[in-house]
């Protein structure tokens, strides 16, 4: 394969990320701060295991939420981490495109049903990822 041509097809997939991750900060919820979505984090990974854990659950949502917390522990990005504001930033659309995915499959009230944190975290979450 030509070296121009892989150049390209590099240089097109980091615009389309580029797109994206405006697209997806220009959508976040207004009035959310930081400290909230971090307090709600240790209650979406109980979600996640017990979503991964479960056979009943879809196979492809459990092979979207493996992926998911495997791109998240990569310590490879397309946004390097240690770039301020931007670099965690793939790792927060990856996840936020999962759980809609997840959303989409599983129901809102499969998701209600599984969580184990307060109504106020599980609210939070619909807030991110959308009520369906």
């Amino acid at each position: 394969m030509d070296l121009r041509v892989l150049l390209g097809i590099l240089v097109g997939l980091l615009v389309a990320w580029a797109v994206l991750l405006a697209v997806f900060w220009a959508l976040r919820p207004k009035g959310v701060a930081v400290r909230e979505l971090f307090a709600v984090v240790p209650d979406v990974l109980r979600l996640l295991r017990s979503l991964i854990g479960d056979r009943t659950a879809p196979l492809d949502v459990r092979i979207v939420l493996v992926g998911l917390v495997a791109w998240i522990l990569s310590p490879i990005d397309l946004i390097p981490e240690f770039i301020p504001v931007l670099g965690p930033l793939d790792d927060v659309v990856v996840a936020i495109v999962a759980l809609r995915y997840v959303r989409r499959r599983v129901g809102i009230d499969d998701l209600r049903r599984r969580w184990r944190g307060s109504p106020d975290g599980f609210a939070l979450l619909v807030r991110v990822i959308g009520p369906g």
